[in-house]
């Protein structure tokens, strides 16, 4: 996501936003700008952060991840890669809804585009985080009804990330001791 302020002339901000579809668990990075060096380092820096192994990714179609550095990465590490439908912005539904609670709601639409901006974005986005996934319950879709004219809803209860990693059984015991 860009940190433009409405002027996309010349380099600014872009944050790299990741969300686990099972747990929910999530995490952000700032990047300088959306050169695929900046989005591969903030990628490794985050895929630190998670805790449990990445399996894959699923990204939209921008230049940032549809490129060679990005896509040997995902080959050499084993990550199955793949990407949105063209005009299907829904295919990212989890990145796209947290990209307003979370990042917009944090930084705002501003111009972000000095280093100290940056790292101040970096500073922000790392408690974030924390918070995020150890304080901030959803819930999960779990039955979709379809009674005629309406589609009635259910949902399980409320648990953060954290509890959700707590409890899956895809999760080492070593890296739950860890959280």
């Amino acid at each position: 996501m860009g940190h433009s302020g409405g002027n996309a002339s010349g380099n600014f901000c872009y944050s790299l936003y990741m969300v686990d579809v099972a747990t929910g668990w999530s995490v952000v990075a700032a990047l300088k700008n959306k050169a695929q060096v900046w989005t591969l380092n903030a990628l490794i820096q985050l895929r630190r952060e998670l805790p449990f192994r990445l399996l894959g990714i699923h990204s939209d179609n921008g230049s940032e991840f549809i490129n060679d550095r990005f896509v040997t990465y995902c080959q050499e590490n084993h990550l199955r890669f793949t990407r949105t439908r063209s005009y299907n912005k829904n295919d990212n539904c989890y990145v796209e809804q947290r990209n307003w609670t979370v990042v917009r709601n944090a930084v705002g639409y501003y111009r972000y585009d000095s280093d100290e901006e940056l790292r101040i974005m970096g500073k922000l986005y790392a408690l974030l985080n924390v918070y995020n996934n150890h304080f901030q319950p959803t819930q999960k879709l779990t039955q979709k009804i379809n009674k005629g004219h309406r589609i009635s809803r259910r949902y399980d209860d409320p648990l953060t990330p954290y509890e959700r990693v707590l409890n899956s059984p895809y999760v080492d015991q070593k890296k739950k001791d860890g959280l």
